[in-house]
């Protein structure tokens, strides 16, 4: 029996990622918002987060995108995005999620396809807070453009 399962994503500009991201075959839906880890209260970060079906899209394969439309290697930035609440990371909603997020991770460091050592930073599932209702499909309700890779 195979459920759906959760992924959350940080990759700056939630508008631009959640666009790309929700229209992979086996994403069931998707909402931007703000994350905060397990372990740290004063931390939260622009967010993706996506329902998919893991018959259909693995998580594995959902972070091949997640490396391809963001810079990794940027620390608390991406493009024109500055400040902590757009670093790269991945929110790992179980132990298993946990696993294949730090094996991917290291996998893309030690490719040497990049400038710069990988820093998304990987992170336990703690909190999830919606973003307003005009922030959702914002991009597909009123064009524009987000900087994602």
């Amino acid at each position: 029996m195979n459920s759906v399962q959760r992924a959350t994503f940080g990759a700056g500009c939630f508008w631009g990622a959640e666009q790309y991201l929700r229209t992979i075959d086996g994403v069931i839906d998707s909402r931007v918002g703000f994350a905060r880890p397990v372990d740290d209260d004063q931390l939260l970060i622009e967010v993706v987060q996506i329902d998919f079906e893991p018959t259909h899209v693995s998580f594995t394969e959902l972070l091949e995108h997640f490396w391809q439309i963001h810079d990794p290697t940027s620390i608390d930035r991406q493009g024109a995005d500055v400040g902590v609440k757009y670093r790269s990371a991945v929110f790992f909603h179980n132990e298993e999620q946990q696993h294949q997020a730090n094996a991917s991770h290291q996998l893309l460091d030690l490719s040497g396809t990049l400038k710069a050592p990988v820093v998304t930073a990987i992170l336990e599932f703690g909190e999830f807070y919606l973003a307003s209702e005009d922030q959702q499909r914002y991009l597909e309700k009123n064009g524009g453009t987000c900087s994602i890779k």
